[in-house]
């Protein structure tokens, strides 16, 4: 078999390789998140949020509407419109109140400071006399 045969041959089986490769080829790459998913009440409570303020955009584009038509439809819109800014302002807040509150009881990370750790040491030797003596920290 001569050279150009043989270049002819394994140019064969590469371009036969890489038509198998593009064929079982995965249509996407799992990347790592950027950032963590958001706690199911946090997201709960920010899907609420935006909701509200969808209603509230669209009813404030209404009352406008109806108000440059001079309709009678237009002072119960405005007032509406008024309300659900109430609502989506309490939407906004009770989604940093529910993801701080998230935080404080489950993303605090447990490394025990030194004071935790001399009230603990503490505590252990308290206990080995037997008596219940006045901690520091308490």
């Amino acid at each position: 078999m001569g050279t150009a045969q043989r270049r002819s041959a394994s140019e064969d089986g590469t371009a036969e390789q890489a038509r198998e490769e593009a064929q079982y080829r995965p249509l996407w790459v799992e990347e790592p998140a950027k950032r963590y998913r958001m706690p199911d009440p946090v997201r709960r409570s920010a899907v609420r949020a935006l909701i509200i303020v969808a209603v509230t955009l669209i009813q404030a584009m209404v009352a406008f509407f109806c108000t440059m038509a001079e309709s009678w439809l237009a002072f119960p819109m405005v007032i509406s419109s008024v309300a659900s800014t109430v609502a989506a302002t309490w939407g906004a807040v009770d989604v940093l109140v529910t993801r701080q509150v998230w935080n404080q009881r489950y993303g605090v990370v447990s490394e025990p400071s030194s004071t935790a750790r001399s009230l603990r040491r503490e505590r252990r030797a308290a206990r080995r006399r037997g008596g219940a003596g006045q901690l520091s920290h308490s």
